[in-house]
């Protein structure tokens, strides 16, 4: 991540465990209330299912087990692709409550931590290493294995909180121009 050198963000970063920062979500979905079943895609991040595959991978009697998911919490997906190495960390940005199969890890950051500074770190490669030194493909190739414990020693670089704020809103903002000129240059390509 860039790191401005002014005397504003001057201090040292901490590096804080997953674990110290985030706690994990199993609060299951056992009275069936919640019917929205998101996934956690390398591309598109969390996702509703339905738009993902086109199709309801999850029948409505098997949800009761999923993880309840709330706006601002990550989800770790497993599943290793060629833009995710050791799966993708996103966070959900949709607004609304659903459920995320067992198979994911779902966390919730506690106040220490900006929800969007993190987000722009889970996706820079800064991560990748930890993940690659602690966990393993698992029996089948396309799964990425780590346990729970292992998974929240994860070390995390935390900044002042006026810092993560700004590394946060500087990357949200490029990331909104960076759209904007896709959109333009298909509005243009018509």
């Amino acid at each position: 991540m860039i790191r401005q050198t002014s005397r504003k963000y001057a201090s040292a970063w901490e590096q804080r465990k997953l674990g110290e920062i985030a706690d994990k979500v199993t609060e299951k979905n056992l009275d069936g209330n919640i019917t929205e079943v998101l996934t956690n895609s390398a591309e598109y991040g969390v996702i509703n299912q339905t738009e993902f595959f086109d199709h309801a991978v999850a029948k409505e009697s098997n949800i009761a087990g999923y993880y309840v998911i709330a706006p601002g919490d990550f989800v770790y997906n497993p599943r290793i692709s060629a833009t995710a190495p050791v799966g993708p960390i996103r966070r959900n940005t949709l607004g609304i409550h659903g459920v995320m199969s067992p198979l994911y890890t779902v966390f919730r950051l506690t106040d220490a931590v900006d929800g969007t500074y993190l987000s722009h770190f889970f996706k820079t490669n800064g991560w990748h290493g930890f993940m690659k030194l602690e966990g393993n493909s698992g029996a089948r190739s396309d799964r990425f294995s780590i346990g729970d414990a292992t998974f929240f020693e994860m070390p995390i670089p935390v900044p002042s909180s006026s810092e993560q704020h700004a590394i946060g809103s500087f990357f949200s903002r490029l990331d909104d121009l960076i759209t904007l000129h896709q959109r333009k240059r298909l509005w243009f390509a018509k």
